[in-house]
């Protein structure tokens, strides 16, 4: 695992020991990041069920603003990441549950641009963060959320509010659903051209 480009290109990424977390590949990792382009800069980005911290430091590596990272078991790996990309000083670690602290970044007022929902596969968890992003005020306008989940997980919620706009699959194990959330005169304008016809 390594930072593919940037400012911290070409570092190594600390992983943790066994099989309890599942780190994105660089190939998927090289993949989303082509397909996001220049949409990463001077982002706020949210990295939830971080793992290594890998997609929130490559963003970050890329131009992001900042990241805040959540995951319940590997805060510690996130910090080694964050100090070893020098990137440490645009970066906020939360150790816990993610949906306890999805809840407390929202009561606090906290908007991001982009999120990267890395939940291990067949659990649910890609289900409920899309219903908890979809439903709260942790969005801005015009924010991305980028969800990773199985290649056979495909009964992801439909959601109001986010759309989804791109589905990628990497062979049968994984596949990556890209969300966008309109900005409110784009979602006015659809909700008026409906109502036209």
């Amino acid at each position: 695992m390594r930072i593919i480009t940037g400012t911290a290109k070409g570092c190594k990424l600390k992983t943790p020991a066994g099989m309890s977390t599942r780190p994105t590949s660089d190939r998927m990792k090289e993949s989303l990041f082509s397909i996001l382009g220049e949409d990463v800069l001077e982002n706020r980005v949210l990295d939830i069920f971080a793992g290594t911290g890998g997609l929130g430091l490559e963003a970050l590596s890329r131009g992001a603003a900042s990241a805040v990272f959540i995951d319940k078991a590997t805060a510690d790996i996130i910090a080694f990441n964050a100090q070893h990309t020098n990137l440490a000083d645009k970066c906020r670690i939360l150790a816990g549950d993610v949906f306890v602290h999805l809840q407390r970044l929202e009561q606090q007022g906290e908007k991001f641009n982009m999120v990267f929902c890395d939940p291990p596969y067949h659990q649910g968890f890609a289900h409920k963060a899309l219903e908890l992003l979809d439903k709260g005020t942790l969005l801005a306008e015009d924010a991305l959320v980028i969800v990773e989940h199985g290649g056979d997980e495909n009964d992801l919620p439909a959601t109001t509010r986010l759309r989804l706009v791109k589905n990628q699959r990497y062979g049968k194990v994984s596949q990556l659903s890209f969300y966008h959330l309109p900005k409110q005169e784009n979602i006015l304008a659809g909700q008026e051209g409906g109502a036209s016809e």
